[in-house]
């Protein structure tokens, strides 16, 4: 599984950004979809998940302010973030889980960055 993460940006305060991360290869063996993010100096934390049938889990810091999604006709796993503050700022990993693989795969990061 390959994945392409694009979307990052620089953004002020209380603004949105739609990251997006196509997804090719053998992406029917995906359970899993992830978007992660690391901070600078910090360790990579999951965000958001969304598992292939449907359900969604976002950690507290996400909740009510971000969303995942996917659309399965073209392969990618967005992630829709609103009302963004500074401490957001990051860099934004997807990430797919194989259960036929027994293993993760990664996309490039992106970075994020909220700041006026």
């Amino acid at each position: 599984v390959q994945l392409q993460a694009s979307g990052g940006g620089l953004v002020q305060p209380g603004g949105s950004l739609r990251l997006s991360c196509k997804a090719s290869g053998s992406t029917s063996s995906v359970n899993a979809w992830g978007w992660y993010r690391q901070p600078a100096g910090q360790t990579r934390e999951v965000f958001a998940v969304i598992q292939s049938d449907g359900s969604t889990s976002y950690v507290d810091a996400a909740k009510g302010r971000f969303t995942i999604s996917r659309d399965t006709s073209r392969n990618t796993v967005d992630l829709q973030m609103n009302s963004l503050q500074p401490d957001d700022t990051a860099v934004y990993y997807c990430n797919a889980y194989s259960g036929t693989y027994r293993r993760y795969f990664w996309g490039q990061g992106t970075l994020v960055t909220v700041s006026s």
